[in-house]
């Protein structure tokens, strides 16, 4: 059983990855989303909320690794946060990709594609440099989406997932 997780900060990609996985390997991979939990504003979020509830998500997800198919977990948490919700949950083996991108390419797509544009600010910018930082110090994979389209970044992902190739990609 391989469990992916995908972290990174708003803009970067990790979201539209595990939602093209989802839609083009729905009976091959079970994708889960930490945002599909109540996430409160900034300035009402607890100190400890992502710790918290990365644990919580590590513990609801350690029955199905080793039990069936692929599972990809996508959000934004710390790799500290994940090592110890997994270790916490009693989960042996899963591979962290920091999806990133550049800061502009990031501001881009917070301000235009999405339209959250509260979301390009200083306080996002340092978030996302403090997890490329952290990732790069631990040795964790990044996956740097600024210049590749998204059906790269879905490939690279499905291979880390152990899939085969969807039958509607045209082998692209």
């Amino acid at each position: 059983m391989t469990l992916v997780v995908l972290i990174g900060a708003s803009g970067a990609g990790k979201t539209s990855i595990a939602r093209a996985i989802a839609d083009s390997h729905a009976e091959q991979a079970s994708v889960q989303h930490f945002g599909s939990i109540c996430v409160p504003e900034p300035e009402e979020m607890p100190p400890d909320w992502q710790r918290e509830n990365t644990i919580e998500w590590m513990i609801r997800l350690a029955p199905l690794v080793g039990h069936g198919m692929p599972i990809l977990f996508e959000g934004q948490t710390r790799l500290s946060f994940l090592a110890e919700s997994a270790a916490r949950a009693g989960v042996i083996a899963y591979l962290p990709i920091l999806v990133d991108c550049d800061d502009t390419t990031r501001t881009r797509r917070l301000v235009f594609e999405r339209r959250q544009s509260e979301l390009a600010n200083p306080m996002m910018m340092n978030w996302a440099r403090f997890l490329r930082e952290d990732a790069a110090k631990q040795g964790c994979e990044i996956l740097d989406t600024s210049a590749l389209p998204l059906v790269r970044c879905v490939e690279l992902v499905r291979r880390r997932l152990g899939l085969s190739r969807a039958r509607d990609d045209g082998g692209q």
